[in-house]
């Protein structure tokens, strides 16, 4: 199987700016710039691909635990996955990915903090975009709610 999206940039990376396209339609001319990407804390200015990254990872993650939840007998009710993604001045110049922290609450029925703990990690290390994040730190802190 696979999955498409697409970029269009115009102009130089500070003064230029794009738009992004996304095969099921959830994002079409979904705007971008070097200030939503470097510069706009606040991150309202468009999206960017670290933003897409995390909501990526934090999906996968979900939905990889909530298999495994319901393997175990102890469906969730519900799970809420963060993901952050930092990034930076690389050494040598240039930026870098250096991390996906997830942050988990999950509202699970007859499950005990270390099997839902458990679950979480081996979800962690097996969802495919965790996978696909092997060159950068991964982090998880999860919880019953």
């Amino acid at each position: 199987m696979n999955r498409h999206a697409t970029a269009v940039w115009n102009g130089t990376l500070t003064e230029g700016s794009g738009t992004l396209d996304t095969q099921s339609g959830a994002f079409a001319q979904q705007p971008y710039s070097f200030k939503g990407r470097f510069q706009d804390e606040a991150g309202k200015s468009g999206t960017n691909p670290e933003e897409l990254i995390a909501a990526a990872h934090a999906g996968c993650f979900a939905m990889q635990l909530s298999h495994f939840l319901a393997e175990n007998g102890t469906p969730a009710e519900e799970l809420k996955a963060e993901a952050v993604v930092t990034y930076g001045p690389a050494t040598g110049g240039g930026f870098e990915i250096t991390e996906s922290a997830l942050k988990l609450t999950g509202k699970v029925a007859g499950i005990d903090e270390a099997t839902f703990r458990e679950l979480a990690d081996k979800a962690k290390a097996g969802c495919p975009v965790s996978k696909a994040l092997g060159a950068i730190k991964v982090t998880l802190d999860a919880k019953l709610a």
